[in-house]
């Protein structure tokens, strides 16, 4: 008989949390009406990060994805008027993304209804659990937090 795998059933807990967590966000998308899709969401809260608009493989690379997806994801957005494509004003050669009017409006919009799906999601939770829920997931984004002088956490990639 073998022993239970710890690890193997945190594993799929995280998945399924995963899983879950997006569905619920999606869900609240759909409710709205917005046309977004998460993956588009993902770009305009990553795109109002930047202090002056970035280029395609600026976002990619902040993104962790290929050029070509950055391509289709703003092609959509542009479609619907949330951002455009502006030229560099010092090299003619690089094309900006900048958030539209009606880009920052879906952008609160968003924000609202992630707000309403982490609270969907979190409703089970009294308050030290969250301060707990917290910390734990902080560690695992950005790795354990070390004393001042022993190295440097990993960046951090929240968008």
């Amino acid at each position: 008989m073998s022993t239970p795998d710890p690890d193997g059933v945190l594993a799929e807990q995280l998945l399924r949390f995963t899983r879950r967590v997006h569905r619920i966000q999606k869900r609240h998308l759909e409710a709205r009406g917005l046309g977004v899709t998460p993956a588009q969401s993902r770009l305009l809260r990553t795109l109002a990060l930047y202090d002056s608009p970035p280029r395609m493989t600026d976002l990619a690379e902040r993104l962790e994805v290929v050029p070509r997806a950055v391509t289709t994801l703003v092609d959509g957005l542009e479609a619907a008027d949330r951002v455009r494509r502006a030229p560099d004003p010092t090299n003619r050669r690089v094309i900006r993304i900048e958030l539209t009017d009606a880009g920052r409006r879906t952008l609160e919009v968003l924000r609202s209804v992630r707000r309403a799906a982490a609270e969907d999601i979190l409703a089970p939770l009294d308050g030290d659990q969250r301060e707990t829920l917290g910390l734990l997931l902080a560690t695992l984004i950005d790795g354990p937090v070390l004393p001042p002088g022993q190295g440097t956490p990993a960046p951090d990639r929240r968008a």
